[in-house]
Order: structure tokens, then C-alpha cells, then sequence
């Protein structure tokens, strides 16, 4: 039967699963397969693996557990293997690789940072902040302007949110690329202008919320801030 896999951790560690169960209906149980240091915590897989709020609650309720008893390696939810024995295999051909990546997340949490603005304030900001993009809408609104002036205006505008944006993103990351081990920056989506992850160390987890919460209080109100966390380090994997 195929194997579903959900994190990889040091053949030392407590492993405690008690009182949790794995993804499907009915939930599998969950068993851990060993090979030299390594041991991968793995249940049998249902035969059609979805991402409903049940299951991704199974699957993060482990890494949690085991994120509180040590260092863990998790896996992105969904990921499979042919049956045990090809668990095993792997822990045993890429045991050097596992245990490095093991030793990058030793003692450390990930915190994920979005922040967003809305478009309409940031259009008042340039509109306020930029001379050519008020003359510009100065000279549409009065309606002397040439059928031109709407698309200058536009390309202007697309400019200069690219520009602050990219100015922000840096600027952030800068302030608080001094209290992570790691940084990891991913798409944007939406409103959102900067989405990166952050590798703590839990002995810096304390300065790293104090310095996103002061950061936050820098940008005001018209910014939307979300810092998720702690999480296991699914982004440094």
C-alpha cells in the first residue's frame, strides 16, 4: 500500500505520536520507519489523497508535536512513497543530505511575513508624493488633456507602485534579516507586495517578534501585515 510520509526526524528523537492520528476516513495510524539516524514518521495513504481541512489538520497536528519535542523535517502534505521499503531507501541513500538539512533547521522556527496595501491608498500616495502623476490627473480631470494622458498616467503609476514596492520589500527584509538564520522570499499574491519566510532561532524568536511588531507600527495604518508562526520550516526543506 502507498505510503503517506509526513516528517523526518533524528532516530533520537522522542517520536511521540500518542494520542494523534493520520490523514483519511477512517484516519490511519501512524508508524515511524527507521534507517541508521534517521527515522521518517509515516501512515498508510487513502487512495484518493485530497486537501480537506481534516486531513491538513492531521498532517500539520504532527509536525506540530513533533516540532515541540525537537528538530523535524517536515514534508509538504501529499507527499508519498511506493510502501516502507521505500521510505527506507531513501533515508538510507540521502542520509547525508537529511542530516544536514536537519542540522540548517536544528533549534530554529519559521515565521512567514505577508504584507499588503491597498491599492487605493497607494494610489493617493503617488498621486500626493509624485509631481508628474498629479499634473498628469490634474490635466484629465480638467478635460484640456489629449486621449493620451490616461495611458501616461497609467504607465506612470504601474512604475512607481513597482518602485516602492520593491524599495519596501528591501527595506523590510533588511530589518529583519539580522535576527534569521534564513530567508526565503516567494511569490506575491493579490494585495500583497512582499510574502518571505524567515528561519529562527528559538533563542532569537523573542527579538524577531519585537522587531516584526516594531516594523509593523513604522509602516501604519493602509498596510496590511500577517506574520504566521511558529511553523515548521516547510520553506528551508
Amino acid at each position: 500500500m502507498t505510503v503517506y510520509v509526513y516528517s523526518i526526524v533524528s532516530a533520537d528523537h522522542p517520536q511521540r505520536l500518542n494520542g494523534l492520528h493520520g490523514v483519511g476516513d477512517p484516519p490511519a495510524e501512524l508508524r515511524v520507519v527507521g534507517s541508521g539516524s534517521l527515522s521518517a514518521v509515516v501512515s498508510d495513504s487513502p487512495e484518493e489523497l485530497r486537501p480537506k481541512r481534516r486531513d491538513l489538520g492531521a498532517h500539520q497536528a504532527v509536525q506540530e508535536r513533533l516540532m515541540a519535542d525537537g528538530t523535524v523535517l517536515p514534508m509538504r502534505f501529499g507527499f508519498t512513497a511506493d510502501d516502507d521499503d521505500a521510505v527506507r531507501a531513501v533515508l538510507e541513500e540521502r542520509a547525508e543530505a537529511l542530516t544536514a538539512q536537519l542540522a540548517t533547521l536544528e533549534n530554529c522556527v519559521e515565521y512567514n511575513l505577508k504584507v499588503g496595501q491597498a491599492e487605493e491608498t497607494l494610489l493617493r500616495q503617488i498621486l500626493t508624493e509624485s509631481d508628474e502623476a498629479r499634473r498628469l490627473n490634474d490635466e484629465i480631470r480638467s478635460g484640456r488633456g489629449s486621449p493620451e494622458l490616461p495611458l501616461a498616467l497609467g504607465e506612470l503609476v504601474v512604475k512607481e507602485v513597482r518602485t516602492r514596492q520593491d524599495q519596501l520589500t528591501a527595506d523590510i527584509v533588511a530589518a529583519l534579516r539580522g535576527l534569521a538564520r534564513q530567508e526565503n522570499l516567494a511569490q506575491a499574491t493579490g494585495d500583497d507586495f512582499l510574502n518571505v519566510s524567515f528561519l529562527v532561532e528559538r533563542e532569537k524568536e523573542q527579538q524577531f517578534l519585537a522587531a516584526q511588531k516594531q516594523l509593523a507600527e513604522e509602516l501604519g495604518e493602509g498596510f496590511d501585515v500577517r506574520l504566521h508562526g511558529p511553523l515548521p520550516g516547510y520553506s528551508f526543506v
